[in-house]
């Protein structure tokens, strides 16, 4: 498994900077501190690497462990051989002046042993930094790389100390390393590093471990593919972002519960050095987990009784334990805890006991939080119960831990707990018939918990399960089919629902009930999925009328949300019904309710065009969402994902963090991040949008965005009849799954017709037919129009989006059929520019592109510096680099563009154009010339830019015309 390099770019910014000041006779030095295992060798060899490919002289040394005694100056006598080796005349000059060098120099020419007199070490000191400022020249400094140096031995760390008082005017950088959790409080280097903070020449670059997207991405880079949520999950909970921890994890199997061997020896090599006592508190401690409370481990260790550890009368050796246990950074103070200084490290310390020992630390922890309730949480409790083990106990916490989650509104933590008192119930019978509460009621507090925490597959699951065990019941069996109704909404399962939702109105009473509304609401929402507008109309006014009797504020709001959905020619009437259910659903306190007024308010307002009011409304459930622990339930969800494309549509092309969240919610998350990704231009947009295609069956709206998203980002870079074969295997798709006239299809078509018609651009510039092209986008277009007149939403007129779209599709079909109309591109502008910025700036290249063929120059110039402006200000490289290449090949006079001779093609991007011109992919050009397929994408970006060109086949066809590539 190879290890890629991934983020870091603050880090490579700040020493490629220093490296460019060293360039111009500003030296410096730069201390990198971090734990083993962060990444530090990995960033100082991809540093190393950009210095030498940017000419300059690179030097990578190393300090190692050799014990108290050392070899001195070891890394200095190692620079020097590589600088010989790199300029022996150089190094040769000074050492002849210098005469005390000749000693680090290996073979005959040293004699290898260290300096024994004062004035022969300041010559040999002098004579370093005169070989370190003699080697590097303007415009290509010395990069000096010094390794590990909590390992380096005292005269080297006196060179360091006399070489950074000598910087002037030297063109060098050094760049030292060293592992800040070997560093105890009388470590050698400590007082080193801080006193060479100190200087102004010394910046110091700490080296945190990966952020959860950082280690997301860099574990996706040595799988090959993205990791499930929860196995991603997983790795980032054990390894804690750092890079070694993470990669030896998967390499084991990141499900596997036990630490692969090597990691654990590495992880238990710090401990086995110290005191018996400190082992033993460790080992006590590990039992606990990552972190544990002081007074809970005083009273564990106590009552474990290790003579160790206990002295009659006083703290004993607990205290110089912990303290010798802090000082060589195995346990740590966190958030007024104790922890272990890694996850992983508590782990592996854990899994080196006996089970029989294991046990008996947890029975230990369970005596005193048992005596001591004040010790810890009813959470903590159930855990030592369930491994001591003491199964009654760890029921009855769990109940316990489950209310109090509840509580505190965090769902996730409340399921995980009822789902351990599921799995006991059976096992401890005479506690389960004291509890009050049945095995049903556990079940659907469970199955309403896992919908609030975005986990809706198995609120289903579990719901089915409490209808099931109510068979005799049928009127308690009805309301439950209400719930699992209600869930089975969530996952798009309508039939299904509305079956449920049915057979819970056939076996309620026709009375005025709670219950009875909430199906007449439920039942109303299952239509309306269904397209059966009149019955959803009349269930939903019947819930509402019944609702308002009995006062059930929930089951009116959510009726009235229905309702609101349902006004398709009034958006303002829609928009008050909206309200009026929101107010209903905060008087009744029902925040699913609450959620899903709010995402349909949001949506009334994004779909009638106001941008700024549907951001407000987002903004506000988000964070309501958030604070309800409601994140991840299903309209938590759909409002993150309002928010994402409000950003993308707004101009703002950021990248957003998805962090953790539910397997089943992850895609599409990701999908909906792959709109701006597309238009930033990144290389693997389209590689992620494949990625997500084994989920266009569970989810109708990941293969439409994803699949969407990724046609764009193929004919972006060119890939156009790969293109135009993913929309028709789309729309296909989406035609069976959802409807013939689905109005997401609008979309889609005028992707394919903009592929279509970049693609019949190029056949016409190679002098071949196009015909078929052209036919297939006239059924493409008419196709289109049908769904805009049959696909209305509910009856009712199509929004700004839509109309936008069908704009843009009737004018990529005019620049299909070779006219390039400039009246539908400026309707095209027109339309999209209720807030849609990035399609706004789009239209605009396309349509300076119609008024430059129509011989206007003047008005396609304004089109074409408008688009650039935007393209620019929002990050959009693809269409930036679009708006160049027109003005370059139509000579308009825009800023940043150079109008004068092409510049010429570098060999490599020679060898990249010679092998697009044979119609093979990045990855193909990739595997044939030994290089990534981002670096080739680099390279088909500056070539499109030198040849003024936008596509791979226009510059295919350009160079054949100026003889840069061959005819054959």
């Amino acid at each position: 498994m190879s290890t890629p390099f991934v983020a870091r770019a603050q880090q490579v910014d700040q020493l490629s900077l220093a490296l460019q000041r060293a360039g111009v006779g500003e030296p410096a030095t730069v201390l990198i501190g971090a734990d083993a295992g962060v990444g530090k060798t990995r960033l100082l060899r991809h540093v190393a690497e950009l210095a030498d490919a940017a000419g300059a002289r690179v030097v990578v040394v190393h300090c190692v462990d050799l014990g108290e005694i050392g070899l001195p100056y070891l890394p200095f006598a190692e620079a020097l051989a590589q600088l010989y080796a790199l300029d022996p005349e150089t190094v040769g000059a000074v050492v002849a002046n210098r005469p005390a060098l000749a000693r680090l120099l290996p073979g005959p020419s040293g004699s290898g042993a260290a300096p024994d007199d004062q004035s022969n070490r300041l010559q040999l000191f002098d004579g370093l930094v005169e070989v370190l400022g003699a080697v590097g020249r303007p415009g290509h400094p010395l990069l000096l790389v010094l390794e590990d140096l909590h390992w380096a031995d005292a005269s080297s760390r006196d060179v360091l100390r006399f070489l950074v008082s000598r910087l002037r005017d030297q063109h060098l950088l050094v760049v030292a390393s060293y592992r800040t959790d070997d560093l105890h409080r009388r470590h050698p280097w400590r007082p080193v590093a801080t006193e060479l903070s100190r200087h102004p020449r010394v910046e110091r670059l700490d080296l945190s471990p990966f952020t959860d997207d950082e280690l997301r991405e860099f574990t996706t880079a040595l799988s090959g593919t993205p990791l499930t949520e929860s196995t991603l999950r997983r790795v980032i909970d054990r390894s804690e972002g750092n890079a070694y921890f993470a990669e030896e994890l998967l390499e084991a199997g990141a499900e596997a519960d036990e630490l692969p061997w090597s990691l654990a020896d590495v992880l238990r090599a710090r401990l086995e050095l110290l005191d018996p006592s400190v082992q033993r508190l460790a080992r006590i401690a590990s039992a606990a987990g990552r972190r544990v409370s002081e007074p809970l481990l005083r009273a564990a260790v106590a009552a474990d009784g290790d003579p160790q550890l206990t002295v009659p009368g006083g703290p004993g050796e607990f205290d110089t334990a912990l303290r010798e246990a802090v000082t060589h950074h195995v346990l740590v103070g966190e958030d007024e805890l104790i922890a272990f200084r890694h996850a992983l490290l508590a782990e592996a310390v854990y899994a080196d006991l006996l089970p029989g020992e294991q046990s008996s630390l947890h029975r230990a922890y369970l005596r005193v939080l048992r005596d001591d309730p004040t010790l810890g949480p009813s959470s903590q409790l159930a855990s030592h119960a369930l491994r001591a083990p003491d199964l009654p106990t760890a029921l009855r916490a769990s109940l316990d831990a489950a209310t109090q989650a509840h509580e505190v509104l965090a769902p996730a933590e409340e399921l995980r707990h009822l789902e351990v008192v599921l799995r006991l119930w059976e096992a401890v019978p005479e506690v389960t018939a004291t509890l009050g509460s049945d095995h049903i009621d556990v079940l659907a507090s469970a199955a309403a918990a896992a919908s609030r925490a975005g986990q809706v597959d198995r609120a289903v699951q579990l719901a089915r399960a409490t209808v099931e065990e109510t068979a005799s019941d049928v009127p308690r069996q009805a309301g439950l089919r209400t719930s699992l109704a209600r869930y089975l909404l969530g996952v798009e399962s309508v039939h299904d629902a509305l079956e449920q939702a049915s057979r819970a109105l056939a076996d309620l009473p026709d009375t005025p009930t709670p219950d009875r509304a909430w199906a007449l609401a439920t039942y109303a929402r299952g239509a309306l999925n269904a397209d059966l507008d009149d019955e959803a109309v009349a269930s939903a006014t019947q819930a509402v009328e019944l609702a308002r009797a009995i006062g059930a504020a929930d089951a009116e709001s959510d009726a009235l949300t229905t309702l609101a959905v349902l006004v398709v020619d009034d958006e303002r009437r829609a928009a008050e019904l909206l309200r009026t259910a929101l107010a209903r659903a905060r008087e009744a306190c029902d925040y699913a309710t609450e959620l899903r007024t709010m995402y349909n308010l949001a949506s009334n307002r994004y779909y009638a065009g106001d941008l700024a009011g549907a951001t407000q409304v987002t903004a506000d459930g988000v964070e309501r969402a958030r604070s309800l622990g409601m994140t991840w339930s299903v309209y938590g969800v759909e409002l993150h994902m309002f928010t994402q494309l409000i950003r993308y549509v707004s101009g703002d092309l950021t990248p957003a963090a998805i962090g953790l969240v539910p397997d089943e919610l992850a895609d599409t998350l990701i999908a909906f991040n792959l709109y701006a990704a597309v238009a930033r231009g990144d290389a693997d947009a389209a590689e992620r949008g494949h990625a997500l295609e084994p989920s266009w069956s569970r989810d109708g709206l990941i293969a439409l965005i994803a699949g969407g998203c990724t046609v764009d980002a193929h004919t972006w870079r060119g890939e156009l009849d790969e293109a135009i074969a993913l929309a028709l295997r789309l729309l296909e798709h989406l035609w069976r799954a959802w409807s013939d006239y689905f109005l997401g299809g609008i979309w889609l078509v005028a992707l394919a017709l903009s592929a279509l018609a970049d693609a019949a651009s190029q056949d016409r510039l190679l002098g071949r037919d196009v015909s078929e092209r052209v036919a297939l986008g006239d059924r493409l277009l008419e196709r289109a129009r049908t769904t805009a007149e049959r696909g209305r939403p509910r009856g009712g007129r199509l929004g700004p989006e839509g109309r936008a779209w069908l704009a843009r599709a009737h004018a990529e079909h005019s620049r299909l059929t070779g006219i390039n109309d400039v009246d539908l591109w400026r309707a095209t502008v027109a339309e999209f520019d209720y807030g849609y910025r990035y399609e706004v700036a789009r239209s605009r290249f396309r349509l300076a592109e119609a008024l430059l063929e129509a011989g206007d120059r003047d008005a396609a110039r304004d089109e074409a510096g408008l688009a650039l402006t935007h393209a620019d200000e929002m990050g959009a490289i693809p269409l930036a680099t679009a708006v160049r290449g027109l003005a370059r090949r139509g000579r308009l006079d825009l800023p940043g563009v150079r109008l004068g001779g092409v510049d010429v093609l570098t060999a490599r991007e020679a060898e990249v154009l010679a092998l697009v011109a044979q119609g093979l992919s990045n990855r193909q050009i990739g595997e044939k010339l030994f290089i990534s397929g981002k670096t080739v994408s680099v390279h088909i970006s500056n070539l499109l830019a030198k040849l003024g060109v936008s596509g791979r086949a226009e510059a295919v066809s350009v160079a054949h015309q100026r003889g840069l590539i061959g005819a054959g």
